[in-house]
């Protein structure tokens, strides 16, 4: 999957994805994944010092580069006459944001990578349970660069495709899995705004291993909630 290859639609160039991801989210990935396994054995020193060494610097600088101060993959945003426009709070659709049904129904269909550009994601309330029994390894402070580069890269959103702010639903056909790069450099553009093609009009990019296997951590949910 070729995440760079731009497709000209309108006389426009379209990407997949706002920023092509860079080999150290996938092995930062990896090393959460057997800092878990290590924790699930007892092995918490050998688990703690995993989490650290996932806490990668080119991680977070990949991550800044879509929301942090100067995001330079939103500098090829463009203005698309007769676009959606922004609505006032009282006149966007309600509910704000997907129901846990359509959640549950949308990580069904998309599984625990983003739609966008393919890379793992992690929800918020597992990373919670993991910070709480590693606090010193997964820190989680008020500013980006007090947070744990691979868990904030890898924080997985509900993302509107047309935004709420634009007039689009949280009904599962206009939301999809995201990480926190994907939606939050995004945030109220629309997708032509943006130069994104459409993720559900393209099976979702496969770009490591253990694509298939992947679940999020979910597997060890039960196991850190008891402890």
């Amino acid at each position: 999957m070729q995440l760079s290859t731009d497709s000209d639609m309108n006389g426009m160039s379209f990407r997949r994805s706002l920023l092509i991801p860079i080999p150290e989210i996938f092995l930062a990935a990896e090393q959460i994944l057997r800092a878990l396994e290590k924790h699930a054995c007892g092995e918490k020193a050998e688990a703690e010092h995993l989490l650290q060494t996932a806490n990668i610097d080119v991680v977070r600088a990949y991550t800044e580069q879509a929301w942090g101060r100067g995001a330079t993959a939103r500098y090829g945003f463009v203005t698309v006459a007769d676009a959606p426009p922004r609505l006032s709070p009282a006149d966007r659709p309600k509910p704000r944001m997907p129901d846990s049904s359509t959640r549950a129904a949308v990580i069904s269909r998309d599984g625990y990578h983003c739609r966008f550009c393919g890379i793992p994601v992690v929800d918020a309330t597992l990373r919670r349970l993991i910070a709480a029994r590693y606090p010193a390894a997964v820190g989680w402070g008020s500013t980006n660069n007090t947070q744990h580069a691979a868990f904030q890269c890898m924080w997985l959103q509900f993302d509107h495709i047309l935004p709420n702010s634009r007039g689009g639903s949280s009904l599962v056909d206009n939301v999809v899995i995201a990480c926190a790069a994907c939606n939050f450099g995004r945030m109220e553009t629309t997708l032509e705004e943006a130069r994104l093609l459409h993720p559900l009009e393209f099976d979702p990019p496969i770009l490591w291993e253990r694509h298939e296997v992947w679940d999020g951590l979910e597997r060890f949910r039960a196991q850190l909630q008891s402890g």
